[in-house]
């Protein structure tokens, strides 16, 4: 059976990678799209990696200038399972697929386009806080890795430890304090836009 070819050098740069993953998305199983381009597409690549590993083949035809061909074959049906880190090694805050914490705390996240979840790893430096707020429209599970602190409610404050599994219902009223090792704890709830958190500075001691 003949490939199906995908020429994107006309195309607006914003419209060619979702150009790229429909029709991919649309292939048979063991069939291939060849991909003509005027670059070597790593970025792409980096994405396909991310969305479909194990479940792709990717050859180069041509290394052209102007006239790149990539054969990318359909392996499997659907998206394979995959592990995605270490939850021990993300807990203890190594150097790992986890990283470094952004300024809002978050220290990883799913990053596939297709999905229906959101899911973070939250790490929070010793006294480290995210402040009193409302939380988003969609129920959140938690479950703590690493760490000590303080979760508090609209009435309370319940401590954190880890493998404390905890259920915050949709907006919520919410506040977390880290303990003086620190407070690392993963999150899943439905997709939504992003939510912005603000980590407080360090308490200082009086």
């Amino acid at each position: 059976m003949a490939d199906h070819e995908l020429d994107v050098r006309q195309m607006r740069k914003p419209d060619k990678h979702p150009a790229i993953f429909r029709a991919f998305a649309e292939l048979p199983v063991a069939e291939s799209l060849v991909l003509i381009n005027d670059h070597d597409p790593r970025h792409l690549r980096d994405e396909f990696e991310i969305e479909y590993p194990r479940g792709y083949d990717w050859e180069y035809l041509a290394k052209e200038p102007r006239d790149w061909r990539i054969r990318i074959t359909k392996l499997a049906t659907t998206p394979l399972p995959r592990i995605l880190t270490d939850a021990a090694i993300s807990a203890a805050g190594s150097a790992d697929p986890a990283g470094e914490a952004d300024p809002a705390g978050v220290a990883w996240k799913l990053q596939m386009r297709e999905r229906d979840l959101d899911s973070n790893i939250v790490s929070l430096a010793p006294d480290g806080q995210i402040g009193a707020h409302a939380g988003p429209d969609v129920d959140v599970l938690i479950c703590v890795l690493a760490g000590s602190g303080e979760l508090t409610t609209e009435l309370d404050t319940l401590a954190l430890t880890p493998g404390s599994l905890v259920w915050l219902p949709r907006r919520s009223r919410r506040q977390f304090a880290a303990g003086p090792g620190g407070l690392r704890y993963l999150t899943v709830h439905q997709r939504r836009q992003a939510l912005t958190l603000t980590t407080a500075p360090h308490r200082s001691e009086a």
